[in-house]
């Protein structure tokens, strides 16, 4: 099982996931490697990190941009790309954790 799945599966059941994530486009916000933790929520925001969906593809930490009734979340990274709409969001980041021992969010 991926690490995608896993985390899906663990936010159905208990509510909560974490997960390693790496990359550079949430750069000023989160760093490469950090430990996310996610939680199911009723409700997400503009400006929620959150773990989704888009366009067929998993997006594990990015963040809500634009949020509309109809077209549901615009979800993008932190240097301006916009991955698309979507209305699958798994859940929130409430914590990161980097391996040098700094705490994010």
């Amino acid at each position: 099982m991926n690490k995608y799945k896993r985390v899906i599966e663990d936010l159905e059941e208990s509510g909560t996931g974490q997960m390693k994530c790496f990359g550079s486009s949430m750069k000023l916000i989160l760093k490469s490697g950090s430990l996310m933790i996610f939680e199911k929520q009723e409700e997400y925001e503009v400006g929620d990190i959150v773990f989704s969906k888009v366009k067929g593809r998993y997006v594990d930490a990015h963040k809500i941009i634009k949020k509309d009734s109809n077209k549901g979340y615009l979800i993008a990274n932190n240097r301006g790309y916009e991955n698309g709409w979507t209305k699958t969001i798994y859940g929130k980041a409430v914590r990161a954790e980097h391996p040098s021992g700094d705490k994010e969010l």
